[in-house]
Parts: C-alpha cells; sequence; structure tokens
C-alpha cells in the first residue's frame, strides 16, 4: 500500500518541517516530489511522529538497495538521523524494523565544522572536524579513549566512506548534555562522530552493533544527486550497478589507541 505524501494524511501528526526550513531546499523539495511513502515507512512515522516520513522513506529505501547491493538480507535495525533539525531536539531514531518498535528518540551531536546549532556543512576529509552524510553499515565494538563506542562503515564512496580511516565512531559524551544546551544554545560538537548521552550511549550502541545501518539525512543538493541510495528504486538500479564501498579498512590507530576524533567544543 503507497501513501503519496500529503498534509492532510499526516494531520493527527506533529512533524517538524515549518520548525525545519532546510527541508525547504529546491533540492530536497524537487526530490520529495517524487518520494511515495509506503506503508512501513506510515508505520514508522506512527512510532516517531517528530519525524518526516519522507525521510523515513528515503532511509528504507537506502536500506534496501543496500542489501541488495550486498547480496544480503536487510538490517532488522535502522538507525535515521535528520541533521536537519537543531541539535538540541531530538533527530536520532532507532528502529527495531522486524518488531515494528522505536527503541530509542535521542539528541546526537554533530562535528565541530559542521555548524553551531544547525548543521550546514559535511564532508568526508580526515582533518575537516565535519559530520559525514549517508548509509553507514555498523561493525563492531571496542572501549577507547571515548569509552564503549561503534565501529561504522561508510557505504558511499566519495561520500563517506573515509569513515573509518577517520575514526567516525558512535560513542557517548559528557558534551552531549541537553541541561548545559540550553545554556549554551546548542550541544557540545565531537571531531565528526554520532556522539549521544552517556547515560544512553552503551544500550544505543548495544541495539545497532553488527550489521545494522545508519542513515544520516541532510537535504544537501550534492549529496541527494551522488547518493547510490538516494531515489535507488526510481532508477530501477540492478544490485550491481549500485556502488557500494567496500574496501574500507579499519585503522590500526582506532583498534590499538581505541580512540575516535571526538573532542568536545
Amino acid at each position: 500500500m503507497r501513501f503519496p505524501f500529503a498534509a492532510p494524511l499526516f494531520a493527527g501528526f506533529c512533524f517538524t518541517l515549518a520548525a525545519a526550513p532546510a527541508l525547504a531546499t529546491p533540492s530536497f523539495q524537487s526530490l520529495a516530489a517524487s518520494v511515495t511513502v509506503e506503508a512501513p515507512a506510515y508505520a514508522l512515522s506512527r512510532l516517531a511522529t517528530d519525524v518526516d516520513p519522507r525521510v523515513l522513506q528515503l532511509a528504507l529505501d537506502a536500506r534496501q538497495c543496500a542489501a541488495d547491493s550486498l547480496g544480503q538480507a536487510p538490517s532488522p535495525r535502522l538507525a535515521v538521523i535528520d541533521y536537519s533539525r537543531p541539535s538540541t531536539e531530538p533527530r536520532l531514531w532507532v528502529f527495531d524494523l522486524a518488531a515494528n518498535k522505536l527503541l530509542f528518540r535521542e539528541v546526537v551531536a554533530h562535528g565541530q565544522g559542521t555548524g553551531e546549532n544547525m548543521a550546514r556543512n559535511f564532508s568526508n576529509v580526515d582533518g575537516s572536524h565535519q559530520t559525514s552524510l549517508g548509509l553507514f553499515r555498523t561493525v563492531d565494538t571496542y572501549n577507547g579513549k571515548n569509552g564503549y563506542s561503534l565501529r561504522m562503515q561508510g557505504l558511499e564512496p566519495g561520500t563517506n566512506d573515509a569513515a573509518m580511516s577517520r575514526a567516525i565512531v558512535m560513542h557517548g559524551a559528557p558534551y552531549v548534555n541537553t541541561q548545559l544546551a540550553r545554556t549554551k544554545g546548542r550541544l557540545g560538537r565531537s571531531w565528526g562522530c554520532p556522539a549521544v548521552r552517556p547515560e544512553v550511549a552503551h544500550q544505543v550502541i548495544d541495539s545497532l552493533k553488527n550489521g545494522q545501518m545508519i542513515f544520516s539525512f541532510y537535504p544537501d543538493s550534492g549529496w541527494l544527486k551522488r547518493s547510490p541510495f538516494i531515489a535507488c528504486k526510481a532508477r530501477h538500479a540492478q544490485p550491481q550497478q549500485v556502488l557500494v564501498a567496500r574496501n574500507d579498512t579499519t585503522p590500526a590507530g582506532a583498534i590499538a589507541g581505541g580512540g575516535s576524533k571526538a573532542a568536545p567544543k
């Protein structure tokens, strides 16, 4: 069953299109016009009523496209991060798709070079201290300089495939503090890692480890055009036609030193 996106259909829910003007960019609106919200995304939007259902649809499509490309079953769990929302608001949602449950709804930090309260800039370059967009597959966990951490493999060439060499991981951080954010006007920032509150870090990481998917969204025109997973079904791409980054390696320093590059500021 398909649900073409229309405001009246979701009138009973509290979506944040007006509060997130980034979603009104021409590039996203052009894409959104062709996004048909299907039943699974609609079901997730009832669990997390503050997520744009079109973003959920893109995330689900990306997950399926990656599974087809990699010759694997789709991951049972999916994390969606919407960086068009302020850092002071929840913008990370973790779904158990097999059980149709919302496991977590959390704030998450972006990179120091990405912006203040609102994310603006994204990069795949080491030393940029910026967040990367796109689809990631989780790997294993380790204990490092930032405590219990989750390695993330970027699947999009040129967009996030340097994640492991940059030591971009999910971890807890004391600067992800909503009370301090009220005073400062933003969360503390990482060096590119999606850092979460220390109080929930272990549980969130355990829910996502070992081959789950993380979809990091922002209506960036360049990424929307070049991502192999955006509008994948619309392009009728076959698995062999989708270029997926496969040669990302874990840096020795990330294993031995165990430290993601994530300093608060």
